[in-house]
Parts: C-alpha cells; structure tokens; sequence
C-alpha cells in the first residue's frame, strides 16, 4: 500500500480553498448592496485613522459663546461648524469622526478576542469530544445563562471604566458563538477522508486542528466575526450611554447620545448626528456579515 503524501494532500486542499475564495469573491462582488456597505465601511476606518488630519476642530475645545449653535444648513448655523455644535460648544464634527475610532476600535477588538477564544475552544471541543467536549460546552451554556449586557455591566461595574476593559469584558462574553459554530463544523469535518489520511501518517493533533480544520472553519468565523463587530459597537454605545463604558473625557457615540437627549426637544442634532453614525455603521457591519454568510454556503453561488 502506498503512502499518502501529505504535501500532495496539503497542495490539493490549499488549491481547492483557493478556487472557493475565487468564487466567493465574484459573487460577493456581484452584490451591489454588500459592495456599497464594504464602500462604507472604508470610508469609516478611514475617518477613524485620519480622525486627527480631516477633523476641522479639536473635539473637546469648548465654546460656550456658540454652543447648542445649528447645523450650517439651518437657520443661525455657520460653516465653521458644519453640523452644529453641543451644549458645551464642541463641534459635532470632529466629535462625530474622533467617536468613529473608539467605536471601530472596541468592534474589532472585542470580536477578535472572541473569536480566538471561541476557536480554540471550538476545535477542541469538536475534535476531542467525550469529558473535554462536555465540560466546555457546559461552560458554555452556564455563560449564555446570563443575558450579555447584564454579564458585561456587573463586570464592567466590577473592573471599572476604561477602554481596554470595556475591549476585554465584550470580548470574553461574546465567544460562545464562535465556540458552536466551530465545534459543529469540526464534528462534521474530523471523520472525512482527508483527517483519516492525516491521522494515518502520523500528523499530530495540533496540526491537523492548526492545518485542517481551521482553514475549513474561517468563511463562518468571519461572518461571525463581521455581525460581532456590530453587537459590540452597539453594546459600547450602550455602556458609554449609561456612563459604564469608556470614560466621559474619551469621545464617544454613546456619550454623545447621553449628552444629547436632555437637548431632543430644542437641539435635535446633539443627539441625532452621533445616532445616525452609530446606525450606519452597525447597518454597513451587519449587511457585509450577510453577504459573507451567503457566499459562505456554496449553494449561494453553486451554478
């Protein structure tokens, strides 16, 4: 009987993935929504990096002479500011863009923090099974007990306010999704030929879960990841809203909304600019992790 050579069989599955890539690239392409929420969502990240360069004004000067002035299209309102400034004179502006990188930083963050701790813990569980796969998916169910919100407030109340925590508190109760997805990919995966061939020749676990199984498991974690970014955006909001989150000195689109809803009634676009940000960009997130969800399933594109 002849040996498999296992270079043989990685060229074969790298150029397989390949192909799908390609293929999954062209019908992404072909959606123009999806198309105009990637288009979005550079134009945010790039906002977020030159925040300090596109900004017309520093987003904490105060101006108490022109505060709660109006957007320069309505009555009273001046080009200085385009949309306005706050109750403190700020410009709604440059606090709009400076709030696009905190919010973009805490999506990201949070999601892949999540999503490496829900891999790690996906593939074991999925290839493992028997007590290991039991006792972390207990683990799991003891964590989605709890309402996330409710979990990510008492330990934010816990740790205190910061970045970096608000980062970590997301991250660490988001990655139960991440975990399931890859255990029920990697049940379905680890007794197919290509496993049985690898274990056969003698390729440790670890690299048949590093080499394997985890380029087979990337197309759903990265949708996944694309509608974690969202929740977690939105959740951020949340917690800087209720004054848990970053703190009050960071620009923030949580804060501005909290800072914004006393005005409603006489100053709309204090509380509306930030609103309409923060929508946009959990839209732009959740309409990319559609499309990559639907290219993910070959019967999306399949001719």
């Amino acid at each position: 009987m002849t040996a498999i050579s296992p270079t043989a069989t990685d060229r074969a599955a790298a150029a397989e993935r390949d192909t799908s890539r390609f293929t999954a690239l062209r019908a992404l392409l072909r959606n123009k929504l999806a198309v105009l929420a990637l288009a979005l969502l550079v134009l945010l990240l790039a906002a977020a990096l030159f925040a300090p360069l596109v900004a017309p004004h520093d987003p904490n000067a105060q101006n108490l002479l022109a505060r709660l002035k109006p957007p320069a299209w309505a009555d009273g309102g001046s080009r200085t500011n385009l949309l306005g400034t706050d109750q403190l004179g700020r410009d709604m502006l440059s606090r709009v863009l400076y709030g696009t990188r905190v919010s973009l930083l805490v999506g990201a963050g949070a999601a892949l923090l999540a999503g490496v701790i829900g891999t790690v813990v996906g593939l074991a569980s999925g290839y493992f099974g028997g007590w290991a796969d039991r006792a972390l998916m207990r683990l799991a169910d003891v964590q989605l007990a709890f309402p996330a919100i409710l979990l990510a407030l008492t330990i934010v109340g816990f740790l205190g306010s910061g970045l970096w925590y608000v980062i970590l508190v997301l991250g660490f109760t988001g990655w139960v999704s991440y975990a399931r997805v890859v255990r029920s990919e990697v049940m379905s995966l680890r007794s197919r030929d290509f496993i049985t061939e690898a274990r056969a020749i003698g390729v440790t676990d670890v690299t048949i879960m590093r080499r394997h199984l985890l380029p087979n498991v990337m197309a759903p974690l990265a949708t996944i990841g694309t509608l974690h970014v969202a929740a977690a955006i939105v959740a951020e909001a949340s917690l800087s809203y209720l004054g848990l989150g970053v703190p009050k000195e960071t620009v923030t689109w949580g804060g501005m909304l909290a800072d914004g809803q006393l005005y409603l009634g006489t100053s709309w676009w204090v509380a509306v600019f930030p609103g309409i940000a923060l929508m946009l960009t959990s839209l732009a997130v959740n309409i990319t992790g559609d499309a990559l969800r639907d290219v993910a399933d070959p019967k999306a594109y399949r001719r």
